[in-house]
C-alpha cells in the first residue's frame, strides 16, 4: 500500500510542471492566455482517451500490469522533450505532454481503484485519501523542479524581451525552451527506479471473485456502460468529478499568471514560490480533511469546505489588491479531499462487478481540467482580465458544495 501511494507523487509533479510551461510557454511562443492553457488540454485528453483501454488491460490482466504500462508510457512521454526542445515548436511540446497523460491515465485508473480495495471496503474512502495525500509532495516537487530548472533569474520573461531586436529575441527564445528538458531528465531517473520496484513487488489481484458466467452476471464493457447509465447517483458524481478537476487544474494553472499580473516588480520564479505554498496548503487541508472525516461525515466536511472555497473564490475574482494572490493560494486547503471523496463516494454506488469500468470512467472524469482552464483563458482574452476570469472556477465549487449537500440530506 506504500509502494502504491509512492506513485500518486508521480503524477502530482507533472501536472505541476503543466503550471510551469503554461507560464514559459505564453511569453516563449507568444501565446493567448486561452492558448497558453491547451498544455492542460493535451495534458487531460490524455487521460480521457486511455482510461477505457485501461481498464480494459486491467480486466485482461491485473492492476499491477496496468502500472507497469502506465509507467512506461510515462517514460516515454518525458523522454520526447528532447526532440520537442530542439524542434521548438509549440505542437511537439503538446504532443509530448499527451504522450506523458497517456501513461498517467494507466496510473491513475489503477492506483485510485486499487487503493480503495487494498483493505477493508467501509475504509476505502479514506484509504484513498491517505494515498492522495502524497498528491502534493510530488506536486509541490515539480514546481520545484520548475522553479530552479525551467525558469531563470533576473526580471520577466516578457520584460527582457521587450528590450531586444527580433533576432534576439528568437535566439532568446530557442534558450529558455533548452531549460524546460532539465526537469524531464530527473523524471526519468525516478520513473525508471520506480518501474524496477514495481517489477520486483508482489501484489494481491483484487479481482472480483468469479463465478459462474450466466445472463445475469456476464459484465461485458457494452452492458457494464448501460448500467452506469442508468446510475443516477454514479452520473451526478461523474460531474461533481469533471468540474472539481477543472476547477483545481484552472486555479493552479493560473495563479502563477495572476500574481505576475498584480505585480509586475516579481520574475516568474518568484512567482512559483506561491504554487509551492499552495501544494503545501493542499497536503495540509488533506490531513486536516483526513482528521475530520474520522470524527464527522465526509459531506458535511465536502459541504462546509465547498462554501469557504466559494468565498475565497468571490475575493480572489473581484479584490483589486495582490491580497487576491494569497486567497487563491488559501483554495488549496479546501480542494484537498475534494477528489478522493468524490471519487470514492461515487464508486460506492455501483456494484462491484462493474468496479474496474466504473473507476476508468471516473478518471475519464479528468477531461473538466482540458476544459475549464480553457475556459478560463478564453473569459481571461475576452474580459482582459486574468483576475476577473477565476469567477468562472466559483460555479465549479458551488456544484461541488450542491453535490454534497445533497448526499448529506439523503444521509438524513
Amino acid at each position: 500500500f506504500i509502494l502504491l501511494s509512492c506513485l500518486f507523487p508521480l503524477w502530482g509533479a507533472a501536472a505541476s510542471l503543466n503550471d510551469i510551461l503554461i507560464t514559459q510557454f505564453k511569453s516563449v511562443f507568444t501565446l493567448s492566455d486561452f492558448a497558453s492553457a491547451l498544455v492542460q488540454s493535451a495534458f487531460y485528453g490524455g487521460y480521457f482517451l486511455i482510461s477505457i483501454p485501461a481498464s480494459i488491460v486491467i480486466r485482461k490482466t491485473s492492476y499491477k500490469t496496468a502500472i507497469l504500462c502506465g509507467l512506461l508510457f510515462y517514460i516515454v512521454g518525458c523522454s520526447l522533450f528532447f526532440p520537442a526542445s530542439h524542434m521548438a515548436t509549440y505542437t511537439m511540446f503538446l504532443f509530448a505532454v499527451f504522450s506523458i497523460a497517456i501513461g498517467l491515465g494507466f496510473l491513475e485508473t489503477a492506483s485510485n481503484t486499487y487503493s480503495t480495495m487494498l483493505g477493508p471496503r467501509d475504509k476505502s474512502t479514506l484509504r484513498l485519501n491517505i494515498s492522495q495525500t502524497f498528491y502534493p509532495i510530488g506536486a509541490a516537487s515539480g514546481i520545484l523542479l520548475g522553479k530552479y530548472l525551467v525558469f531563470q533569474e533576473g526580471e520577466s520573461l516578457s520584460a527582457q524581451m521587450a528590450n531586444m531586436t527580433p533576432e534576439q529575441i528568437h535566439v532568446f527564445r530557442l534558450e529558455m525552451l533548452q531549460h524546460t528538458l532539465e526537469p524531464y531528465k530527473v523524471m526519468i531517473f525516478i520513473l525508471l527506479a520506480v518501474f524496477v520496484l514495481f517489477l520486483l513487488t508482489k501484489y494481491p489481484k483484487c479481482k472480483v471473485k468469479p463465478v459462474e458466467k450466466t445472463a445475469e452476471n456476464k459484465t461485458g464493457l457494452v452492458e457494464t456502460l448501460k448500467y452506469l447509465a442508468k446510475n443516477g447517483k454514479f452520473k451526478q458524481g461523474i460531474i461533481a468529478e469533471f468540474l472539481y478537476v477543472g476547477m483545481q487544474v484552472a486555479i493552479w494553472s493560473f495563479t502563477i499568471r495572476l500574481a505576475l499580473t498584480l505585480d509586475t516588480s516579481i520574475n516568474e520564479r518568484m512567482a512559483a514560490d506561491f504554487m509551492v505554498i499552495s501544494f503545501a496548503c493542499f497536503f495540509i487541508g488533506k490531513f486536516v480533511a483526513n482528521f475530520l472525516m474520522t470524527k464527522f461525515s465526509a459531506n458535511i466536511v465536502l459541504v462546509v469546505y465547498s462554501i469557504i472555497g466559494c468565498l475565497l473564490i468571490l475575493y480572489v475574482s473581484f479584490v483589486p489588491s495582490f491580497t487576491a494572490v494569497y486567497a487563491a493560494v488559501a483554495i488549496s486547503i479546501l480542494m484537498g479531499p475534494c477528489w478522493a471523496t468524490i471519487y470514492a463516494e461515487t464508486l460506492k454506488s455501483v456494484e462491484e462487478k462493474y468496479t474496474e469500468t466504473a473507476g476508468a470512467v471516473l478518471v475519464m472524469a479528468i477531461i473538466g481540467a482540458a476544459c475549464v482552464p480553457a475556459i478560463q483563458g478564453l473569459v481571461s482574452d475576452m474580459l482582459g482580465s486574468m483576475q476577473l476570469s477565476f469567477i468562472v472556477n466559483f460555479f465549479c465549487f458551488a456544484y461541488v458544495g450542491a453535490y454534497f449537500y445533497k448526499k448529506l440530506k439523503s444521509e438524513n
